[in-house]
């Protein structure tokens, strides 16, 4: 055999090995492209769209501590610490209706290390105007008059599923709301689920003036609870006004017959507020019937809101409260707050 011969062989060899480990050779896919997530501002500020999606999702929320202080307060502790989590989840997109929104809060309180509740805060859908599920009333305290704790100026839970409309613009909104009342009250002790209560509100801004006009309709109790509200700004800060009547005791508001009440939100500094307040009921006892009969009682005291760092703010608030035949109290809490 010659050189060459074994020389071609050899190469034939050869070949016929590599096209054979060729086939068997496992070739890598392209990366597919990264979707980065992307700003959308169309909204306001914190949103950003669902890769994939055109629609707009923003989320948020906060921890809050307090120390809470007051007459038996927790059980016969006159202190009591607690805590809570909040997360909102909030999306946004375009129809040919409008906007189309849709909310989801969780909340979950904590006492202590085994009492806890977790709950949905809200969830609904909102859309041209209507928004139907669990909503915050416009009878909720925090909403209406402002950020003093002073003020008593709704009763009962102020979340209730419901379906209503608002119409709005910058100046002027109206609305009515239909909410399904399922908790016990006071005025009907033996209160059964699915009754049903109708809300209107009426809102108006001039200048520095605005104004709220509320009213609620129990169809259990046949009584209504009225409220307004007036605000102006004057000085270093705001002055609130408001008042309210009820026909009877009812859902919406069972604490006295009538009230009025003022506060002050005066603007210290850029970090500093504080907020004094004063309250007076009447006809806080109510007979068997759910009609209030007499006494009267009275409420003061001072609100105080630091912003100790961006995101992190701090409350104190101190109130003194002092009904008819029964003990004046001191109460309030110490608050932390980390928003995000």
């Amino acid at each position: 055999m010659t050189i060459r011969t074994i020389l071609l062989g050899t190469a034939a060899a050869m070949s016929i090995m590599s096209t054979a480990q060729a086939a068997d050779a496992i070739v890598a896919a392209e990366p597919e492209a990264v979707e980065y997530v992307r700003v959308c501002d169309a909204y306001g500020t914190g949103y950003f769209y669902i890769p994939g999606t055109e629609t707009c999702l923003s989320v948020g929320g906060y921890v809050r501590v307090e120390e809470r202080f007051g007459r038996n307060v927790s059980g016969t502790s006159d202190w009591n610490s607690w805590t809570r989590g909040q997360i909102t989840l909030s999306s946004k997109s375009e129809t040919e209706y409008g906007t189309l929104t849709g909310v989801i809060t969780l909340r979950t309180n904590a006492e202590n290390a085994t009492n806890q509740t977790a709950l949905l805060q809200e969830g609904y859908i909102d859309l041209a105007g209507f928004r139907v599920g669990m909503q915050y009333s416009w009878w909720d305290n925090d909403r209406s008059i402002g950020t003093g704790e002073t003020d008593v100026i709704s009763s009962n839970q102020t979340i209730h599923n419901s379906v209503r409309y608002m119409y709005e613009t910058p100046n002027f909104s109206a609305g009515v709301s239909v909410d399904e009342l399922e908790e016990r009250y006071r005025t009907k002790p033996g209160e059964g689920p699915n009754n049903v209560g109708v809300t209107g509100q009426l809102f108006g801004k001039a200048g520095a003036v605005s104004g709220y006009l509320l009213a609620g309709y129990d169809t259990d109790t046949e009584e209504v609870a009225l409220r307004g509200i007036l605000f102006a700004d004057i000085g270093p800060g705001q002055l609130g006004l408001y008042g309210l009547w009820a026909s009877g005791a009812n859902y919406y508001y069972e604490e006295s017959e009538w009230a009025l009440g003022a506060q002050y939100v005066y603007k210290a500094t850029d970090k500093l507020t504080i907020i004094p307040g004063y309250q007076y009921f009447s006809k806080i006892s109510l007979d068997s019937n759910g009609e209030f009969t007499g006494g009267d009682a009275w409420r003061a005291g001072v609100t105080v809101d630091y912003k100790i760092a961006k995101n992190l703010l701090t409350k104190l608030s101190v109130q003194y409260y002092d009904p008819d035949n029964a003990p004046e109290q001191v109460q309030g809490f110490l608050r932390f707050q980390r928003t995000f």
